[in-house]
């Protein structure tokens, strides 16, 4: 009868560890039935391997990101959650090196927030104390407890300059966590925390509006850049008119305001001019201000493919 239970108590190990990335923690395994004996006696056979004092590792001393990160989390106890450059890899807006998702030896230093009254202390994980961090600025991704991404990215305005901020705005953005406009609404809620002047200034930067000359001089040096000739710029096309226009090519580009200030009005009627255009037999390609501004790159090779495809008279 004991060892069935003893058996029973193992499989719920496992399985406890299988949705914590690998990882479990020594008052978890007593709370499954194990003993302490047991536990020890696990530990000499390496059936587990100690990360932090409390937490290990099952079967194997290597575990993935998500596990060191699970891991860190537990090791704090409590309240703890993945905070600043480790929440932003878990959420994605800050990619990962080449690697880091399979099994690896402790990684860097490991971010986590606690509140203010508590400061554990383990060897690789920064903890950050703090008073101001809300059930709503809460959130779980893989199973771990981590900082909701408008509050991620709060933080990390605290690390990092506006450059890097810019391109982890964009990834949140893209990866669908939260756009621009909802974090300019989180951070009116969050005046006079730190790091809610940098980001507004970020997101006042990247959403600031050119004039239309400017506009046009900047995105004709990338049409250049991409070795198409000059357009036609503001022509009427099936009764619209049309910022750049390629009659050989049968190609239109508008360069419209970021979509974030564009109301739900004028995106029904730029629906209506795109399939007016394509339904005559056109290509229309859309860049927002942000992207020929911060973006150039991304819109060069957008042309030249674009061009490439629909005709043979400019090469890559």
């Amino acid at each position: 009868m004991q060892r069935e239970t003893t058996r029973d108590s193992a499989r719920a190990a496992w399985a406890l560890a299988r949705s914590q990335h690998g990882v479990v923690t020594r008052r978890q395994l007593l709370d499954v039935g194990l003993s302490s004996d047991q536990i020890d006696r696990r530990i000499a056979r390496g059936r587990l391997h100690r990360l932090w004092r409390g937490v290990y590792a099952v079967g194997r001393p290597q575990v993935t990101l998500l596990g060191w990160w699970c891991g860190a989390v537990l090791a704090c106890r409590g309240d703890t959650v993945l905070s600043h450059d480790s929440a932003a890899a878990l959420w994605g807006i800050r990619p990962t090196k080449p690697g880091d998702e399979g099994k690896q030896p402790r990684p860097g230093v490991i971010h986590v927030s606690v509140s203010a009254t508590r400061s554990p202390r383990r060897t690789g994980i920064r903890v950050h104390r703090r008073t101001d961090l809300s059930e709503s600025e809460r959130g779980v991704c893989h199973g771990i407890p981590v900082t909701t991404p408008a509050r991620t990215l709060i933080d990390l305005s605290t690390l990092h300059c506006p450059e890097e901020l810019e391109a982890w705005v964009s990834r949140a953005d893209k990866r669908g966590l939260i756009d621009p406009e909802a974090l300019r609404r989180e951070l009116e809620k969050r005046r006079g925390m730190d790091g809610v002047p940098i980001l507004r200034a970020v997101l006042d930067r990247r959403t600031f509006r050119l004039t239309d000359s400017e506009l046009e001089r900047r995105f004709l040096r990338l049409v250049r850049h991409a070795r198409l000739p000059d357009p036609r710029t503001q022509q009427r096309v099936n009764g619209f008119r049309v910022d750049f226009y390629w009659p050989q090519l049968g190609l239109i580009v508008e360069t419209d305001g970021l979509r974030y200030h564009r109301t739900a009005t004028q995106q029904s009627k730029d629906r209506v001019r795109d399939q007016a255009h394509v339904a005559t037999g056109f290509t229309v390609l859309r860049f927002t201000h942000a992207q020929v501004v911060f973006e150039p790159e991304g819109v060069v090779s957008t042309l030249r493919t674009v061009a490439n495809r629909i005709s043979s008279l400019f090469p890559p």
